[in-house]
């Protein structure tokens, strides 16, 4: 297994160890989330590097082509999940988000089948960014609202900084899959 592998591999397994601080109390809260906020940058932050490592010494392989995404969604499905659990986000924007991977993935196996390989656009690159820091900001909502009071007033209602960040992110994921749509309509009308 190369090093890009092993990257991809250790994301996979760093899921079990965010949700294990971000759901127990084997350290007391908020440092519970804190710690499971460091370990979510970890993992997210892998992504971009096992990538570039494959790239760079031309180590592409079936194994990183299919886990690579698959430890993204993992990762960020994890996450969603466990946070609407913790009455920390609405479960709305989990099945949004949660449903636009499905589609993506759904629109990908059909390509595969017909020989099309469609290459990740800037939309969707922009839309995990903006997923994972919305997560982040979720996590550490207990630092941010009482230690920087990063909060908006519009029109006299206060909206919590994280909560701007995750319509940002909502907003993002279903443009990026509306993009991702349109830009391969061939693959539904090649299965025909």
């Amino acid at each position: 297994m190369n090093l890009a592998n092993k990257i991809t591999l250790s994301r996979v397994l760093m899921v079990p160890l965010f949700l294990f601080f971000l759901l127990t109390d084997f350290i007391p809260s908020p440092y519970n989330q804190i710690i499971s906020a460091i370990i979510f940058i970890l993992a997210a932050s892998t992504d971009g590097l096992d990538g570039y490592i494959a790239r760079k010494r031309k180590q592409i392989t079936n194994f990183g082509k299919f886990m690579d995404p698959l430890a993204d969604k993992l990762l960020v499905t994890a996450a969603l999940i466990s946070l609407v659990g913790m009455n920390k986000l609405d479960s709305w924007i989990a099945i949004v988000i949660i449903a636009r991977e499905f589609i993506v993935t759904g629109f990908r196996l059909i390509a595969v089948n017909e020989g099309i390989v469609i290459a990740a656009s800037i939309w969707g690159k922009i839309k995990t960014i903006s997923q994972i820091v919305a997560i982040v900001a979720i996590l550490l909502d207990h630092f941010i609202s009482t230690k920087l009071g990063l909060l908006f007033i519009v029109y006299g209602i206060t909206i919590k900084f994280n909560v701007v960040l995750m319509w940002i992110a909502v907003i993002f994921t279903i443009y990026s899959g509306f993009d991702y749509i349109n830009k391969n309509k061939e693959v539904i009308n090649s299965n025909k």
